[in-house]
């Protein structure tokens, strides 16, 4: 997958929506048999998911297994915040992803909800769909 985000940090893809003004943030990394490195990158993303606090009405954090068994946690986030779904997948000794969804446009997640629960269903099957090579 080639990188097409600004920070191009390799491996990092984002996905845009032009008509939505939203982008889903998708990060890959290497974990390469590396329990530290493993903890390092969940310990970033439960940190990034928990900064969205302060405007949060709730955080909820659910564990699913994707058809093929893979294991994902996906965080919704209620409230006016930045980003309103994320998730993250790992088989815990080679490969790790995470997604947030981003809406370019002034936070109102009441008239934004029909937007979100577009993009949360691509979410979802990227979740659902992915596959490790």
């Amino acid at each position: 997958m080639k990188d097409t985000s600004w920070i191009r940090e390799r491996h990092w893809v984002e996905i845009y929506y032009p008509e939505l003004k939203a982008n889903i943030h998708v990060t890959y990394k290497r974990i390469n048999n590396s329990e530290q490195l493993l903890k390092e990158f969940l310990d970033d993303s439960y940190t990034l998911t928990s900064k969205h606090q302060i405007k949060a009405n709730a955080i909820n954090e659910t564990i699913a297994t994707t058809p093929d068994g893979k294991v994902a946690v996906i965080a919704e986030i209620e409230g006016d915040v930045p980003s309103q779904f994320q998730f993250t997948m790992t088989d815990s000794t080679r490969h790790f992803i995470r997604g947030a969804l981003y809406f370019n446009t002034q936070v109102s997640n009441d008239s934004l909800r029909p937007a979100i629960d577009y993009v949360k269903r691509d979410m979802m099957h990227l979740i659902n769909t992915l596959k490790w090579k």
